[in-house]
């Protein structure tokens, strides 16, 4: 299984990123893709989920309305839309895949394929 992030990059406060999460070598007919971050000197957090299954959809409280989670299951690829950036979405995000249905919120350990980050800063 491979897991390779991209467009992370460095914006102002309100703009926008879109990351992108290629996947190889994993059934996308059930289980999970995620997107976690983690800032400096903080703990691995869970921002944004879909189900392979059915599409379902899962944010943090912190990005509801914000951040849109998307697929396009033909091209194997999940994207992140992140709009309204703030100075605490700053992070490496990471991409991750879970081989069944996860509760949600989730803990980072329980997933088993990650990729090897794209840092994202939002900063004036």
């Amino acid at each position: 299984v491979q897991v390779v992030e991209s467009g992370g990059g460095l914006v102002q406060p309100g703009g926008s990123l879109k990351l992108s999460c290629a996947v190889s070598g994993f059934t996308m007919d059930y289980g999970a893709i995620g997107w976690f971050r983690q800032a400096p000197g903080k703990e691995r957090e869970g921002v944004s989920a879909i189900l392979t299954s059915d599409g379902t959809r899962y944010y943090a409280d912190s990005v509801k309305g914000r951040f849109a989670i998307s697929r396009d299951s033909a091209k194997h690829i999940v994207y992140l839309q992140m709009n309204n950036l703030k100075p605490e979405d700053t992070g490496l995000y990471y991409c991750a895949l879970y081989s069944v249905t996860p509760a949600w919120p989730s803990g980072w350990w329980i997933w088993d394929w990650w990729g090897q980050g794209t840092q994202v800063t939002a900063s004036s």
